[in-house]
């Protein structure tokens, strides 16, 4: 955690808070006042934080936990809150609550659950209310055989039966894949309780168990927004996304008066960008700003409506956004340095990158910024630039490369017909290689005729994955490129024995706003034969 130093503060007066008139003269005090009327970011906390400093107010628990919350709210910073929190001589039930909570609902969730094991030992022990941020935690990391230990710790205190840690166990259990224990739960339930539906639903999408979550979703009494959107992104996780945007359809023709969620919208827009749905992807939009007095166009929403544009091939539109978003994040950035490489804008992309480099913003560029631009570079065959960036992103942002910043350079070193520089990053790399890297090097190999050294790389493939069909299809397709017709025969005739089966070839084509999907060789269509007879 990043260390912040705090002034020493003014011995206190004794027992500051130990009759209720000196109470009631803290809490109303001006500073406090100030905090909980004109304090509205981390900016203004830290002002009336000093100044609850400089008249010894911190060292009174009611103070210092006002103050704690607020470092703990949504609008907070968990760093600034825990360093408060360590400052407190004695904290009371309530500060250990609102830190741990605050944790639970950060990116380190792992601290929480520290946190709790650290108040055991103190002189404060938990209750009803802190369980639920403990079960939080784990959800979030998906730890649910760890959390069942504290789960045992419950049912000796009686508690399994309190709402708020119940539903709590639910979302546990099922976020990490452990629909046994959350199935029993919620079959437990004595009345409907719209959360420990919603926590089901969302376990059993999660799990890849839909169609079970369709027939919860279809038995609930009452829905809400959390409902919708589970169902929503559970049919977009799971790749089915026909289904997502027919259950938006149901949505807007419900008389309940629900309204889709900003999570409802980006589950929707991914579901657009997977299919290559241009109308839709614009009327989701279109809806967006429609509704602008319901919908935040934050980051996230921004990031997803570029992507969408840039996956179905609308970069004009993709620009227009980005260009009018006052407040672009580095998801947004990356997402249109990405959307440029991979719809033939590269020299636009590695422009965008080197904008992103000069911001005179706090932004600068991550790993996915880096895959952007060496993709770009892979598009335009330059080498040399690729090196460089590579090196960049070590030496100048101090940025690890994963498998796929070495897949992306590997792509690029094969392209250029560098065959024997790319088989040594990989087995140089502090990292293990994965199939798919070899993959690349051997499709790289393929085309180059380097049957020797697809060799090699098949071998590995083979060694990860036995089952992979494309290591054995790139191995044929390069014996059959170097004429050697006979080998290619063989590794086809080795993939069927091994009973791996090659995953036809999908397409994703919008006519009238309707998407339809072809297999290769499929016959399903209704216009099959019409298809064919124009095509013959």
């Amino acid at each position: 955690m990043a260390t912040l130093c705090f002034a020493h503060s003014p011995a206190p007066p004794p027992s500051l808070s130990s009759s209720p008139s000196i109470s009631n003269f803290i809490s109303d005090h001006p500073c406090l006042t100030m905090l909980e009327k004109q304090c509205f970011t981390m900016k203004d906390l830290k002002k009336i934080h000093a100044q609850i400093i400089k008249t010894g107010l911190i060292n009174d628990p009611i103070a210092a936990s006002r103050v704690l919350t607020f470092c703990a709210s949504p609008s907070g910073d968990t760093n600034y809150a825990y360093l408060l929190f360590t400052r407190i001589p004695n904290p009371n039930l309530y500060s250990w609550n609102t830190i741990i909570r605050c944790f639970s609902r950060s990116s380190t969730p792992q601290n929480a659950v520290s946190l709790f094991v650290e108040m055991l030992y103190s002189e404060i022990q938990p209750e009803r209310l802190t369980y639920p941020s403990v079960f939080k935690a784990y959800a979030q990391m998906g730890l649910g055989h760890e959390g069942a230990q504290l789960h045992g710790r419950v049912l000796k205190l009686g508690l399994e039966n309190d709402e708020f840690i119940r539903n709590c166990l639910i979302h546990m259990y099922g976020n990490s894949g452990l629909l046994s224990e959350a199935r029993r739960l919620f079959n437990g339930l004595l009345e409907f309780d719209v959360v420990a539906w919603n926590s089901m639903i969302m376990g059993l999408a999660k799990c890849g168990e839909i169609e079970d979550a369709q027939n919860l979703f279809d038995k609930m009494p009452t829905r809400t927004s959390v409902t919708w959107n589970s169902m929503i992104s559970g049919y977009v996780r799971n790749g089915k996304m026909m289904e997502a945007l027919e259950h938006f359809q149901r949505l807007q023709q419900e008389e309940e008066g629900i309204e889709p969620s900003e999570f409802t919208m980006v589950s929707l827009l991914n579901a657009c960008a997977h299919m290559g749905s241009l109308e839709q992807g614009k009327w989701i939009h279109d809806y967006i700003i429609r509704k602008n007095d319901k919908f935040e166009l934050n980051a996230i929403v921004v990031t997803a409506i570029i992507d969408m544009y840039c996956k179905c091939g609308s970069i004009e539109n993709a620009l227009q956004v980005f260009g009018e978003c006052p407040r672009k994040g580095l998801s947004c950035w990356n997402s249109i340095i990405i959307g440029l490489a991979m719809n033939g804008l590269e020299r636009e992309a590695i422009e965008f990158f080197s904008e992103l480099e000069s911001s005179s913003s706090s932004l600068k560029p991550d790993h996915v910024s880096f895959i952007g631009v060496l993709t770009a570079c892979k598009h335009l065959g330059k080498v040399d630039e690729a090196r460089e960036y590579f090196t960049l992103m070590m030496d100048k942002y101090e940025i690890k490369p994963s498998l796929k910043h070495y897949t992306c350079m590997v792509e690029v070193l094969g392209q250029a017909n560098l065959l024997e520089e790319a088989e040594e990053l990989i087995k140089g790399m502090p990292i293990k290689a994965d199939a798919i890297i070899w993959g690349s090097l051997l499709s790289s190999c393929r085309k180059h005729g380097n049957v020797e050294m697809a060799k090699r790389a098949a071998k590995q493939i083979f060694a990860l994955d036995p089952s992979d069909s494309g290591g054995y299809m790139l191995l044929s397709n390069a014996h059959a490129a170097s004429r050697r017709f006979e080998e290619a025969m063989e590794e086809r005739l080795l993939m069927k024995a091994s009973l791996t089966e090659k995953e036809p070839g999908c397409s994703l084509i919008e006519v009238n706003g309707e998407t339809y999907e072809f297999l290769a060789g499929g016959r399903l269509h209704p216009k099959t034969q019409e298809i064919y007879s124009l095509l013959s």
